[in-house]
């Protein structure tokens, strides 16, 4: 697969006030995808909440993943970050998507309608075939861990 040309992503808004997920430039690795709220919804701190974006997809097929990835501005500047670490988005999904959001600050987060809180990136899959071993082919690192490189 070449990966300059652009794969086909079918969109399917839920609600006509949905923006349709875009890359803010040419460089963007991912798309924002934005809060569908009727009124604004306020995490107190520790709060989690799953808040909806009013888009379905579809990939054009398995060997295609979407990822639901946080926002850096949203961590950094208030302690809004993903519940689950990363969503994954199945090629098989055509549920709505929605962003699992947790408020790790100590002051509450007003998350308004329209607000950009993730991030959607589309990517290929390898599909892994298991081989168990009783020993590992040995590498220059082995089982160094945590640090181990230097950092």
């Amino acid at each position: 697969m070449d990966m300059r040309t652009p794969v086909n992503i079918s969109i399917k808004r839920l609600d006509p006030r949905v923006p349709l997920p875009a890359y803010q430039t040419p460089g963007s690795a991912a798309m924002d995808l934005a809060a569908l709220l009727d009124a604004p919804l306020t995490l107190a701190p520790g709060a989690r909440a799953a808040v909806p974006t009013g888009l379905a997809i579809a990939l054009p097929g398995p060997e295609w993943v979407a990822l639901v990835c946080a926002r850096s501005g949203l961590g950094i500047k208030h302690g809004v970050s993903l519940s689950n670490g990363v969503g994954v988005i199945d090629s098989d999904y055509r549920g709505e998507i929605r962003v699992g959001l947790i408020n790790q600050s100590d002051t509450p987060y007003t998350v308004q309608p329209g607000d950009r809180i993730a991030q959607l990136m589309i990517l290929p899959v390898g599909r892994a075939q298991i081989t168990q071993l009783d020993e590992l082919p040995p590498t220059q690192r082995g089982s160094g861990g945590l640090g181990s490189t230097g950092n």
